[in-house]
């Protein structure tokens, strides 16, 4: 592969669930993007989606991504937050009702939700959340995550039994499944898809609202999401996305995670508006990161420019390029993605 088909691999774009526009279909054919992620909401069914995901899937060419396959990855947590219904799809119920069902019939759900995501050619779930919110009461408060039932419960060891049964249902149907948001937006109060400055003042390197996230490592979770906000008892010169404490230090370091690192969205991000584009995806790497998500494919281009354009000046951040490259290309070969 040549620089710019790696960084390709390293990066995922947003389509819209409907069917990639023109901006989503350059990313792939000119920029070699390798992993997509359909946003926004469809109530077109199963049927009409793996149809969107054959498209998709066209794109993986020689001149492209020399036919490597792409991790198709979409929103399905349940309540609000349920990309892909109509036909086919069921209506799943929030993180929070998920949260009272017994571990073992959530995980029996969870692979029935993930077999209905699997016959539309979808691969990677951005679920569960694993944000430990402190308190019902404080719920609404939590503009990103309790405002919307997205917890499955008020205590580490809930989140960790629940977020775990549903991560192991979604295996037990070929998904991957990815926790998010560490190291936790459970404290926040303003979200980070439309606020700046989002900081979690309480939440330490060593914290019991870490639990959750280290007890999904040890249960051999293979992804892990990142948060955006900012932990300044953690690093507090950097947002977590950008932070070598949280991903090298915590994440890598006291939690062991040898897995895929993936970025919440870097585009659209109010939090990051201060940080231009072009060093989003590249300080993330830099920080020991694996794939950067970009839901704004209008902004894709310039995520990509400012990744191979260090890399063409840094020799040490090509060497990081290439790592992530080969750690991408290692999951998709498991995951049967690599040609054969």
């Amino acid at each position: 592969m040549s620089l710019e088909q790696r960084v390709g691999q390293i990066i995922m774009v947003s389509s819209p669930a409907a069917g990639p526009d023109a901006a989503a279909l350059d990313a792939m054919r000119r920029l070699h993007i390798g992993n997509v992620f359909l946003k926004g909401r469809s109530t077109a069914g199963v049927g009409a989606v793996a149809a969107v995901v054959r498209g998709i899937r066209a794109e993986a060419t020689d001149a492209g991504t020399r036919r490597v396959g792409q991790f198709i990855a979409t929103d399905q947590e349940g309540g609000q937050v349920q990309v892909l219904r109509g036909p086919g799809f069921s209506d799943m119920p929030t993180a929070l009702a998920q949260g009272g069902m017994a571990p073992a019939a959530l995980r029996a759900a969870a692979a029935g939700w993930g077999r209905e995501l699997a016959a539309a050619g979808v691969n990677v779930n951005f679920a569960p959340v694993m944000d430990t919110v402190p308190s019902a009461a404080f719920a609404p408060q939590n503009t990103p995550i309790g405002h919307f039932q997205r917890e499955f419960g008020y205590t580490p060891a809930a989140v960790s039994a629940h977020g775990i049964a549903f991560a192991q249902g979604m295996a037990d149907a070929g998904l991957i499944a990815v926790p998010k948001h560490f190291p936790g937006l459970g404290r926040v109060t303003a979200n980070t898809d439309t606020a700046s400055g989002v900081t979690d003042t309480v939440t330490g390197r060593h914290d019991p609202f870490v639990a959750p996230f280290a007890d999904a490592v040890e249960a051999g979770t293979p992804w892990m999401m990142l948060s955006n906000a900012s932990y300044p008892a953690i690093d507090p010169r950097h947002d977590a996305v950008f932070s070598p404490t949280v991903i090298g230090g915590m994440l890598r370091g006291d939690l062991g995670f040898r897995g895929i690192v993936v970025s919440d969205d870097l585009c659209d991000a109010v939090q990051l508006s201060g940080v231009a584009p072009e060093q989003r995806g590249a300080d993330f790497l830099a920080a020991g990161g694996t794939l950067a998500l970009c839901t704004d494919q209008q902004l894709a281009p310039r995520i990509w420019a400012g990744i191979v354009a260090r890399a063409k000046a840094d020799p040490a951040f090509a060497s990081t390029v290439d790592a992530a490259a080969l750690a991408v290309l290692g999951a998709k070969d498991r995951a049967g993605l690599l040609p054969r």
